[in-house]
């Protein structure tokens, strides 16, 4: 169940796409492969499959968890380099730690966001708290990457630190869904997170049988990832469930719609919405690093090889490898 909610979404602002505005079309379907990250906790690829030029500026994201963890059971991922792009850890359910090669860290709970900036490159880890170790529980997130442009890849890296209360909270007319907008803006209505090039992330709860049509702008890109429940985006309502991800086509306007019987363990269909304008440059892409050259990229494993990212804190919170 996510933790940022209201008891009565018509208190909140609505919105809704104009009239006139162009739909978008359903481009395709996906549906997301199961691995494991890190450790070994499980996650589900939500681009595989996708051709990047349907995710510029967008990376890959993997859907973490929803598991229930025994005691002892829970995992992270060990120390590792990341440059040329952003990593976004958005929590839905449990707790993760976060630390850095610079000196920087925190812990992210229910409803928080993790919007790290590698730029240059660091060394970071991330991992459950000793107490979540210990007891076991529900753990349930996803990671977004998001690329930067050729002018921001050596910047110096940063974080925000984005909690649950302060994500921008709006609802559509009938008051039939909560929209957390985390980054970018909806309709006016700014979320807390800053961006490089213009994006918007959304998390939706959209109640059984509800339907929610938004104005979406038409330079961007849009993509619908189900974290929970089933049913159907576009005009078309071609359906949708847990685990898949909907590619739009062009248009001013997308829609999503919830069945209107859900999943035993889900009252409602949750998706994630995100849109940016594409950056349009070279990608070069493999293991932790994004740039835009194979040079580059061979320049990120040097760096990296040589200490230039980065070391490992002799003292630090999390035990080196993780667990």
């Amino acid at each position: 169940m996510p933790a940022v909610t209201v008891e009565n979404p018509l208190t909140l602002p609505r919105v809704t796409a104009p009239a006139d505005a162009v739909a978008r079309p359903v481009l395709a379907v996906t549906t997301a492969p199961s691995g494991f990250e890190g450790e070994g906790f499980p996650v589900r690829r939500a681009f595989a499959g996708i051709n990047y030029r349907h995710l510029d500026p967008f990376i890959m994201m993997d859907q973490m968890g929803e598991v229930e963890y025994a005691p002892g059971e829970p995992k992270g991922t060990p120390w590792h380099p990341h440059r040329g792009f952003e990593t976004v850890t958005y929590i839905i359910d449990g707790v993760f730690d976060h630390q850095d090669s610079h000196g920087g860290g925190g812990t992210i709970t229910n409803g928080d966001t993790q919007w790290m900036t590698a730029g240059s490159g660091l060394l970071h880890i991330e991992a459950p708290p000793e107490s979540l170790v210990v007891s076991g529980g529900l753990f349930h997130g996803l990671q977004l990457w998001v690329n930067l442009p050729a002018e921001d890849k050596m910047m110096a890296p940063r974080y925000q630190d984005i909690r649950g209360g302060n994500v921008q909270l709006l609802t559509t007319p009938d008051g039939g869904a909560l929209l957390r907008v985390i980054a970018g803006e909806l309709d006016g209505h700014a979320g807390p997170g800053v961006t490089h090039t213009p994006i918007t992330m959304i998390h939706a709860t959209v109640a059984p049988g509800a339907e929610v049509t938004l104005p979406w702008r038409e330079d961007f890109n849009g993509l619908a990832y189900v974290l929970a429940g089933r049913g159907s985006v576009g005009r078309e309502r071609r359906p949708i469930h847990l685990g898949q991800t909907a590619v739009f086509g062009a248009g001013g306007s997308l829609t999503v719609r919830a069945d209107e019987r859900q999943d035993s363990h889900t009252p409602d269909l949750e998706v994630v919405l995100l849109g940016g304008r594409p950056i349009r440059e070279p990608m070069a892409h493999y293991g932790p690093f994004v740039m835009n050259t194979r040079e580059e990229l061979q320049q990120a494993f040097e760096d990296f090889r040589k200490g230039r990212l980065g070391t490992v804190p002799a003292v630090h919170g999390m035990t080196e490898g993780g667990m």
